[in-house]
């Protein structure tokens, strides 16, 4: 869908950017929850998504324990053996992939903390006047793309809708 959207250079339509893919893909799954009411009924899958939320979260830490602070690759599957509930072969294909892919293993809650805090800087400056629809419209509108390019893209929107 990306390569369709006008005006915009064709390195924005082919690189993934994973950081605001993986970010909305994230903030979705839980303004299902908290903004749509999807699991009020569901008690169980609401659990099923923290859970995955929270895997995302140990990705997180795991992924900047091996590469900035140099944990080595048992106590990067150590930590995520206490954390997630995981198999140790589950674990071990997840270290693995974070080895040959620095980095990568963070886009997902980044992205998606990111998206939250620009929503709340909208909803802030905005008040009675944010409307989520043409928030998720506007973030929408231009394809993936590097987060603080995304920032300047919120933060003018929001001007323009003083």
């Amino acid at each position: 869908a990306a390569q369709l959207i006008k005006n915009v250079p064709f390195l924005r339509k082919v690189s993934p950017f994973s950081a605001y893919t993986e970010g909305w893909a994230l903030y979705s799954e839980r303004i299902a929850s908290s903004d749509m009411g999807m699991y009020k009924d569901d008690p169980l899958g609401d659990l099923g998504r923290l859970q995955a939320e929270m895997f995302r979260a140990v990705r997180l830490v795991v992924d900047t324990g091996m590469h900035a602070k140099r944990w080595s690759r048992e106590e990067a599957i150590d930590y995520m053996l206490s954390k997630t509930g995981m198999t140790e072969d589950e674990v071990t294909r997840e270290i693995e992939r974070y080895v040959v892919w620095p980095g990568q293993a963070t886009a997902y809650k980044v992205g998606q903390l990111y998206i939250l805090r620009l929503r709340a800087m909208a909803e802030k400056e905005l008040g009675d006047d944010f409307d989520i629809k043409e928030f998720h419209e506007m973030v929408l509108l231009n394809g993936a793309m590097p987060l603080e390019i995304l920032e300047e893209s919120v933060t003018l929107w929001v001007n323009e809708q003083k």
